[in-house]
């Protein structure tokens, strides 16, 4: 654990208090409103040195940390990407911070487009595994051995099994799937998707990977949810846009809330 993000662990407990958090939650694009369920404080990205811009349109660059459904979580309004800055361990302090506030898990969230006909736009996918089809890696560079970490169950089998029970108990569809990354930020293009279902991927997005990664590295537990914004490139006569992704993505959202608050009533 990095000395800044000790430091500004106490900065956020002066502010937000002592209790620890135990659940992190990394909020994707369209996905913010997730965070005004918080009863608790909001600290600006901005008084958070090392922490990412507001480089996002979609995203709300703050730091909520409260109670949602009796837990004490860490919810993050926006994520630093790769594409914004070159920089794949963007998302390093952030997450280092919510391991120094406590927290065991983490859940991540994404907007992501489909490739499987059966997952269509408005519905969500519990991500079983990564496909990292970009290639990069967020720990080049860390100097420690700790840099070689395991990956097989990167995607916490007891986390995806109670938030599927979460979903059955909320009546909604929970399909569970591959998610490959792609760096972006331009979108793929129709080859790239049929090199990428032929991998085995049922989804694509410009997220996610390099925090679990980093997560996985800092000993947190992890799971992650996928809102179908869009099939992805050739697989349908729709455009592809982010502002298509930004207003498709509450169509999903809804049902996303309810899964969580499920499941973290039953945590």
């Amino acid at each position: 654990m990095s000395r800044n993000a000790d430091d500004l662990a106490r900065l956020i407990r002066s502010r937000a208090g002592d209790a620890p958090v135990r659940v992190g939650l990394v909020l994707g694009s369209g996905l913010g409103h997730l965070a005004d369920a918080v009863e608790g404080t909001a600290i600006p990205y901005g008084d958070l040195p090392g922490f990412p811009h507001a480089g996002v349109s979609g995203h709300n660059p703050n730091l909520v940390i409260g109670d949602l459904e009796g837990v004490r979580v860490a919810v993050f309004g926006g994520r630093a990407h790769y594409y914004e800055s070159g920089r794949g361990d963007a998302m390093r302090l952030p997450l280092e911070v919510l391991r120094a506030l406590g927290a065991e898990a983490l859940i991540l969230t994404n907007a992501a487009g489909s490739m499987q006909p059966d997952i269509p736009p408005g519905e969500l996918m519990l991500l079983s595994d990564h496909i990292n089809f970009s290639g990069l890696n967020p720990l080049i560079g860390e100097a420690t051995d700790d840099r070689f970490v395991p990956m097989k169950d990167a995607y916490d089998p007891a986390m995806r099994a109670a938030l599927q029970r979460a979903a059955e108990a909320e009546g909604i569809p929970l399909q569970q799937g591959v998610y490959a990354w792609y760096s972006g930020p331009s979108f793929e293009t129709p080859a790239e998707i049929r090199a990428i279902r032929t991998l085995g991927a049922d989804a694509v997005g410009m997220s996610t990977v390099p925090e679990v990664i980093l997560a996985r590295f800092l000993g947190l537990k992890v799971a992650a949810i996928s809102t179908v914004t869009n099939m992805a490139a050739g697989m349908s006569d729709e455009a592809i846009s982010h502002e298509h992704t930004k207003a498709m993505a509450p169509l999903g959202a809804a049902k996303l809330e309810r899964i969580l608050r499920r499941y973290l009533r039953g945590a």
